[in-house]
């Protein structure tokens, strides 16, 4: 058993609308709510609209004893009189929910019913003109479900394979370039530089080091006595 808080909370997300006596085949009435039940209000209004317009029939199921094949389906017709009537009461029941606070963007429709009203007595012998009907719809406040896309084409494979590749590879030298401003690669072409003048300096250094090195024990081996001989 559900407390009447509950049922508050519920009834706080749906918006009703009701029709009584109306002059329209209730069998029409039944198959229009059995092909749009469980439709938001936006692609039920589009189908009333088209059958209404001649462009698209309204499939009938349960009460299809002598009616014709229509092109995309078996037994169909253009109940044009009940589709009015079931459009007019779709627009009601959008009214009476943004009167409440709720989101009509995308209402869904949980509850659409037709049933047989009272039969007038009209007085007459053939008494013609006597059809009459309930409507009856519920409308719920839904969101949208969200596409999960589960096979992705070749073209975003491809592109997910060469980022990932990219991301592995190390960067190469033009690539520092473009992210690294040109201040930057400035700066570190003349750190080079210097590094590349230092280093020659100091190999100078070295080789004259060398040179002196190696002169020495040369100018010891020539020194001569006075008698002309070479000391060792």
């Amino acid at each position: 058993m559900t407390n009447n808080n509950q049922n508050k909370k519920i009834e706080e997300h749906l918006a009703k609308a009701q029709a009584h006596n109306l002059a329209i085949s209730t069998k029409h009435a039944v198959e229009i709510c059995r092909h749009l039940r469980y439709k938001t209000t936006h692609q039920a209004k589009q189908i009333l609209e088209n059958t209404i317009n001649l462009s698209s029939p309204v499939p009938f199921l349960k009460f299809k004893t002598d009616i014709g094949h229509k092109a995309g389906m078996a037994a169909g017709r253009f109940p044009q009189k009940a589709a009015k009537e079931v459009l007019k009461l779709i627009k009601t029941v959008e009214a009476n929910a943004q009167f409440k606070g709720l989101n009509t963007s995308y209402l869904k429709i949980s509850k659409i019913l037709a049933n047989k009203a009272a039969i007038p007595l009209t007085g007459g012998r053939s008494r013609t003109g006597t059809k009459r009907s309930h409507l009856e719809i519920e409308v719920k406040e839904s969101q949208e479900k969200k596409k999960k896309v589960k096979n992705k084409p070749a073209e975003e494979k491809k592109k997910e394979n060469s980022v990932l590749k990219t991301a592995k590879r190390p960067k190469r030298k033009e690539e520092i370039k473009k992210e690294t401003p040109q201040e930057e690669v400035k700066e570190e072409k003349q750190e080079e530089v210097k590094e590349r003048i230092e280093i020659k300096e100091k190999s100078k250094e070295v080789k004259e080091e060398k040179t002196e090195i190696k002169q020495e024990p040369k100018e010891r081996h020539s020194k001569t006595t006075e008698t002309g001989e070479f000391t060792k």
